[in-house]
């Protein structure tokens, strides 16, 4: 098999899987033999590989998730998340990969796999800046379709997809935080902050409970998982990725709204498709607290990469948040 994986330091958080693991994979799955595999490097948790295998039409899609052992527990089995969501993303079907298998016994590999189809188009940030930037409002347009339609969807309790759920909304969002800043200490960093603003959220649930009804959340849609086109006169989205942070809670949490919000450009096409965002007092308040957990799993994120300079940067970030939240 020609095998070509993407070359990484030792200590790298992404581990890569054999030429081997693919090749049983592959016969278990399609009961053939795998002629090639190619990592694909876009992502930075999952090992992701563009596999031919014998006798198939197209290339598929294997994506392995990190060793237990190596993920946070905020990261609460992420794949399996995905895998769990896919019944309530049934809107967006057409855009989306279909599973041809989820493997979650690790007796070929001591780790959760899937195998995916492969979609066609081009990565999002490869081609994006390809286009002269007013065409850039027609993206952002079809991103907003996209984010209302998935957050249209209502579901049965609060938290992530998969576990755990929570009855209320302010009970979620403490929870989350208390987590992510047990993981900042189990990794050596200072998450006072953090725990100062799960302290905050407790002490006004009450605000937070104002959100009574759970919609589902992407968690993690933006430009680098998307698929556009690859010759379209203008950016045509044809592809979404990597639903593995997939949430039920308030639609402002998600990390699309924080990102369309973050710069008055192009994007402000988002909210033409999308609807305006909520502008009360309390719905201020509460996109502080959100903030803040994006920014806690941001500083996971980044101390994972070894991105010390990032890292600093986020305290400053949830001073400020917090300073404004009280």
């Amino acid at each position: 098999m020609d095998f070509q994986p993407i070359e990484r330091p030792e200590q790298a958080f992404q581990q890569p899987v054999t030429a081997d693991h693919l090749q049983r994979i592959s016969r278990r799955v399609f009961g053939r033999d795998a002629l090639s595999a190619v990592e694909l490097g876009l992502g930075m948790y999952n090992n992701t590989y563009k596999v031919t295998v014998a006798g198939q039409d197209r290339p598929v899609i294997m994506r392995f998730a990190p060793e237990p052992a190596r993920q946070f527990s905020s990261e609460g089995e992420f794949m399996r998340n995905e895998y769990a969501s896919l019944p309530y993303l049934s809107v967006i079907a057409p855009l989306m990969p279909r599973v041809i298998a989820a493997d979650w016994t690790h007796e070929l590999i001591g780790r959760d796999y899937m195998v995916q189809t492969l979609l066609d188009g081009v990565p999002a940030p490869e081609l994006l800046s390809h286009y002269p930037r007013p065409l850039w409002r027609g993206y952002y347009r079809q991103l907003g379709e996209i984010a209302r339609a998935v957050h249209d969807v209502r579901g049965p309790r609060f938290g992530p997809v998969g576990a755990p759920a929570h009855d209320t909304w302010g009970q979620a969002v403490t929870g989350s935080l208390t987590q992510i800043a047990a993981d900042l200490e189990l990794a050596g960093l200072d998450a006072s902050d953090v725990r100062k603003a799960a302290a905050v959220a407790a002490d006004r649930q009450a605000v937070l409970d104002e959100i009574t009804e759970p919609r589902l959340l992407t968690g993690d849609l933006w430009t680098v998982n998307i698929l556009l086109a690859a010759e379209a006169p203008e950016p045509t989205i044809t592809g979404v990725l990597d639903f593995d942070r997939t949430w039920w809670g308030d639609p402002a949490a998600d990390w699309t709204i924080r990102m369309a919000l973050r710069k008055q450009d192009e994007r402000t096409a988002f909210w033409e498709a999308y609807g305006e965002p909520e502008g009360s007092p309390e719905a201020r308040w509460r996109a502080k607290i959100y903030e803040i957990r994006h920014l806690g799993a941001d500083r996971l994120e980044w101390h994972r990469m070894g991105n010390a300079e990032e890292v600093g940067k986020s305290y400053d970030a949830v001073a400020a948040a917090l300073a404004e939240a009280g």
